[in-house]
């Protein structure tokens, strides 16, 4: 391997000629089984150029070689043939996808005609591959769920209720940040109600998703009765075709394609490691975007659903995974874009007028089908990491530093228990200063000593739990006031990106048009919406 190209001596490597020719065609397909690996979606278009002749003469000569072996599976679910007269095998079974290349399900289904199991994600109808990467298996081997379980287990029952607690209501707020909205506070408990319901034995279905979007949209008028059955597009602020940035699949073929990713949603998390699981499931759903809005904050959902449902975190307990995604917006677009900037090449938009537009999907969309989740595996496992790491544990610490100081002032000053709690956290936020606003705020109630008192405190609870103040805080001044931002305790850094921000549908002609939303102060990345099909 040099520059990413495989390079074989001349007699290895697959014959030269007329790549249409069915001999050359297979010849070709035999190598890429061999070295490349499995690409369905590329071996599905494959197979009709394969002729029935060509790959029985084949199978014929080498009857237990395992590359014809896959290639004649493939050519049979693919062109929906059979080849006559198949010879007896006697090799063992082998697996379509190699374990040591890819994740792969441990669910498999063999197939005794051809001596193949299927060890996919999902169904040879819809399948997504994640090669094994170092980081991967990294992430894999250090097993943040038992990390999790652990961290769960060692902590404080008290601290741990608030942490959790706390945890649910960022995740809410994080989930609504992402796609720039603001969530009121009667649809923060409603969200939050929702995610504590991920642990309910309840099958995923239509019925249930569409129950789900209902819950998580903020406009009645939003709220979906079914799967959609127009096409929907996603928009980057140009106007013309060059400004749709992503086209989900047509709405006929995601009534074929729902079905396998709720098989999904309902099985994967039993056949592979369940953060696996729920990164395919979240990501498998977005990129389907069943409904005309609400898409994202469910995907997110879903990913909780499916570490809840795998039984591998304790029940009521969350890892706050869209806090992580809000702080790493831009690896979160390059996650997305992994998938759908291919898409959007394999559609061709004609602007009409307007938000008109003729969308034409070239070829047979069999990357809706067949696509490579490794990208967002990666991401997915990321940012559960982050969240134990950088979100649980620094809160847990920032509690635990809490209390003790409350602890300790209580037992040498006197004082109002709301306003001993004020400074307390203010105390905290500020890095360890108690500001000169808040001295005269509270110069009436609380002695001049304990000012000196509560900030000595902070720096000896701060380095009980390992937070360094050197190290953990990064101060600047406003006036005479120090402030620390909550990011800055919890050691983490901010970081700006635009993932898919997705609004309510643009309304129809007759209705006036929502305002897309602005990007960061400073940056010029381009806006992206949701808008509803030409009617």
């Amino acid at each position: 391997m040099r520059n990413n190209e495989l390079l074989v001596p001349p007699s290895v490597a697959p014959g030269y000629g007329d790549p249409h020719d069915p001999v050359v065609g297979l010849d070709h397909l035999l190598f890429a089984l061999k070295h490349e690996g499995v690409n369905l979606q590329v071996l599905s278009e494959m197979m009709s150029h394969i002729t029935a002749d060509s790959l029985s003469q084949a199978v014929y000569r080498k009857p237990n070689s395992a590359p014809l072996r896959i290639a004649a599976y493939l050519w049979e679910h693919f062109t929906g043939n059979q080849l006559d007269d198949a010879p007896e095998i006697v090799a063992s079974t082998v697996p379509l996808f190699d374990p040591d290349r890819y994740i792969v399900s441990s669910a498999s289904q063999k197939d005794s005609r051809w001596r193949v199991a299927f060890n996919g994600l999902g169904t040879m109808d819809y399948c997504v591959t994640v090669e094994r990467t170092k980081d991967i298996q990294r992430l894999l081997d250090e097993d943040i769920l038992m990390q999790t379980r652990i961290f769960f287990k060692n902590t404080d029952q008290r601290i741990m209720d608030r942490a959790i607690a706390w945890a649910y209501l960022s995740e809410t707020e994080s989930s609504f940040a992402i796609e720039r909205e603001t969530v009121p506070y009667n649809k923060a408990e409603a969200f939050v109600m929702l995610l504590r319901k991920a642990f309910d034995a309840h099958p995923c279905n239509e019925d249930y998703l569409v129950h789900l979007q209902n819950a998580v949209i903020t406009n009645p008028l939003d709220r979906a009765v079914a799967f959609r059955h127009t096409q929907n597009w996603l928009q980057n602020g140009l106007r013309g075709a060059s400004g749709i940035s992503y086209l989900p699949p047509p709405p006929e073929m995601l009534q074929q394609i729902m079905p396998h990713i709720i098989r999904m949603a309902n099985t994967l998390h039993t056949q592979v490691n369940p953060l696996v699981a729920a990164s395919v499931v979240s990501f498998a759903f977005v990129f389907a975007h069943p409904f005309m809005d609400g898409n994202g904050r469910l995907s997110r959902f879903l990913f909780h659903r499916t570490l809840a449902q795998s039984g591998k975190l304790e029940a009521d307990t969350v890892l706050p995974v869209s806090m992580a995604m809000k702080r790493h917006e831009r690896e979160y677009l390059k996650a997305l874009q992994s998938f759908s900037v291919p898409a959007r090449g394999m559609w061709n938009v004609r602007w009409l007028d307007g938000d008109q537009f003729d969308f034409r999907l070239s070829g047979n969309g069999t990357i809706y089908r067949y696509w490579d989740a490794t990208p967002v595996v990666a991401f997915g496992l990321d940012m559960a990491k982050e969240a134990l790491r950088h979100d649980l544990q620094s809160e847990v610490k920032l509690l635990s530093i809490y209390d003790a100081m409350i602890h300790r002032m209580e037992r040498e000053y006197d004082i109002r228990n709301s306003d001993l709690s004020i400074l307390a956290l203010s105390c905290i936020q500020n890095g360890g200063i108690v500001s000169n606003n808040r001295r005269k705020q509270f110069h009436a109630t609380v002695p001049e000593p304990a000012f000196a008192a509560l900030e000595a405190a902070w720096r000896e609870c701060s380095l009980s739990v390992g937070l360094s103040p050197p190290d953990g805080c990064r101060q600047h001044t406003s006036g005479d006031t120090v402030e620390l931002s909550p990011d800055a305790l919890r050691e983490t850094p901010q970081e700006q990106g635009n993932p898919w921000v997705q609004s309510t549908p643009p309304p129809k002609p007759a209705e006036q048009a929502k305002k897309a939303p602005e990007p960061p102060a400073g940056e010029q990345p381009p806006r992206q919406s949701w808008g509803s099909g030409p009617s």
